[in-house]
C-alpha cells in the first residue's frame, strides 16, 4: 500500500493506493494518528487507487471516523472503485461515512 498526503485548504487528503489488509492497516492507522497528532481534523480519504480492503482495513476507517467525531471534525471518502464501494455498502459502512464520487465534491461539502 502507498499513501500520499497533501493539503487543500483546511483539508488533509490521504490518497490510498493498493491494498489495506492485515499487513498494511497498521501503517495506514499510523498515518491517520500522525494527522490527528498534528491537529488535523478535516480529512478526506481519496480511495481512487484502493483496490482491496479487508476487515482490518475497515476497522481503521471506523476508528478514524470515531476519532473525528470526538474532535468535531469531518471525514469524507471519495473516488471509490465499484468493488470497494460495494464492500462499504454490504458492510453497512456506507451509512456511517460521507462518500463522494469525486475529490472535488468532497472538497466543497
Amino acid at each position: 500500500m502507498n499513501i500520499t498526503r497533501e493539503k487543500s485548504g483546511d483539508y488533509s487528503i490521504l490518497t490510498l493506493n493498493g491494498r489495506i489488509d492485515t499487513t498494511t492497516s497498521p501503517a495506514f492507522e499510523g498515518e491517520i494518528e500522525k494527522l490527528f497528532g498534528e491537529g488535523e481534523k478535516k480529512l478526506i480519504f481519496d480511495c481512487s487507487g484502493l483496490n482491496y480492503i479487508s476487515s482490518s482495513g475497515l476497522r481503521v476507517f471506523l476508528i478514524a471516523q470515531k476519532k473525528v467525531i470526538l474532535l468535531r471534525g469531518t471525514l469524507s471518502l471519495c473516488a471509490m472503485q465499484p468493488a470497494i464501494r460495494e464492500i462499504f455498502v454490504i458492510s453497512g459502512f456506507a451509512t456511517i461515512f460521507k462518500i463522494y464520487e469525486t475529490r472535488e465534491e468532497a472538497l466543497v461539502q
